[in-house]
């Protein structure tokens, strides 16, 4: 008689090749031990509001789809077209979704996939970028940049409306927190936006980086010091400092939850990672590491209490209970007046009404772009 047998084994572990020495958040993270058997971020698509992508570089080959150049208004924006920092949208996507297939250089999901948007222009082309990566399949959006916002000014109306369309179709929109925390630490657009998961940055030892912004806005914190990745050229990069860095880390860390969870909303998933989040600052939350560090594998698997706190969405619930406020109406016998006279007071004020109206929205349109024009470099520093 022949006995057979069936051997039974797990999928094997995920075998990218190993991370650059460099890239020290791996053994902070237990990327590859704890992390990647879980999930590589597969399936999931993360699109990236930048300067664009070269895709032709061996380390992110098959790793990225034809997205839009919407500063351009033409082109696929795989290719990269900021000279300054010599690829910041690059160094971003390799961060994320890196293959490890060139210079070694490996993305904390590198199975996911890169939605490339060049949307650098100001805040209507931000707003474009956000419609355009919900309406092609991106389930995460970064926005690694940035520009110094009035306190008084706030989230303009057209970005809130941008966000809340990601929010209401399980999009998660995760952004920098802003580089100039040591001086004048402004609150920054698109960070300071109700919905979106902004990034602080802090070094090996969880400190804050001197320049990570100090505002209320800031909900996490992930390596931004001395976080190195490749620039548009394939030359790995080892000193750049910056919460552009955190930031991209962390749109990874949500591509490895979403494709762990495919089923958990958007709203789940940021409870998730706040919740497992390590507090690495003052007891509690505070201004430059917001609820912690990231943690990745405990965001996979740690048990988080349905009532768990979510600020983030909290605060974007908060915003657009305030942008539709309602008010009761008023009978023509409660006012005390008649029907003529009701009409008549209403139709004298209308003047005056538009006149003021039209200039508080002169001097926002004109503060917007003032600041957004002269200050949209995402200040990556070396």
């Amino acid at each position: 008689m022949v006995i057979s047998s069936i051997l039974i084994t797990a999928p094997p572990a995920y075998s990218a090749p190993r991370p650059r020495a460099e890239e020290w958040w791996f053994g902070t993270w237990d990327i590859q031990d704890k992390v990647w058997p879980i999930s590589t971020g597969r399936g999931v698509t993360v699109a990236l509001l930048d300067s664009g992508v070269n895709a032709k570089l061996p380390d992110l080959r098959d790793a990225v789809l034809p997205g839009a150049d919407i500063d351009a208004g033409k082109g696929d924006a795989r290719t990269d077209s900021d000279d300054e920092e010599n690829g910041h949208g690059t160094a971003m996507a390799a961060l994320i979704a890196g293959r490890g297939t060139g210079t070694g250089m490996v993305g904390v999901a590198p199975e996911a996939k890169i939605l490339p948007i060049r949307a650098q222009g100001g805040n209507a082309e931000i707003v474009e970028g956000i419609k355009y990566a919900v309406n092609h399949g991106a389930k995460v959006i970064n926005i690694s940049q940035g520009a110094p916002s009035p306190e008084w000014l706030g989230c303009d109306v057209i970005t809130e409306k941008a966000v809340t369309y990601a929010l209401d179709r399980d999009v998660i929109v995760v952004a920098s927190a802003g580089n100039d925390g040591h001086e004048f630490n402004s609150p920054e657009y698109p960070a300071l936006c109700p919905g979106i998961l902004t990034v602080g940055a802090v070094d090996y030892l969880f400190k804050p980086w001197f320049k990570t912004q100090r505002q209320p806005y800031v909900a996490v914190a992930a390596p931004g010091v001395q976080t190195g990745s490749i620039n548009r050229a394939g030359r790995f990069v080892p000193k750049w400092n910056g919460t552009s860095q955190a930031a991209a880390l962390t749109s990874g860390v949500v591509a490895l939850v979403r494709a762990k969870f495919p089923r958990m909303s958007g709203r789940e998933l940021v409870q998730r990672i706040i919740a497992s989040a390590r507090d690495v600052g003052p007891s509690g939350r505070d201004d430059a590491t917001g609820y912690g560090l990231v943690r990745p594998y405990h965001a996979l698997v740690d048990k988080v209490a349905a009532d768990a706190p979510n600020p983030v969405f909290s605060a974007w619930e908060k915003a657009n209970a305030a942008a539709t406020p309602t008010a009761p109406a008023v009978s023509p016998s409660q006012s005390g007046r008649s029907p003529q006279s009701a009409h008549s007071a209403k139709r004298s004020a209308v003047p005056a009404i538009f006149v003021g109206v039209g200039i508080v929205a002169v001097m926002v349109a004109i503060a917007i772009y003032a600041f957004i024009k002269r200050n949209n470099r995402r200040r990556v520093v070396r």
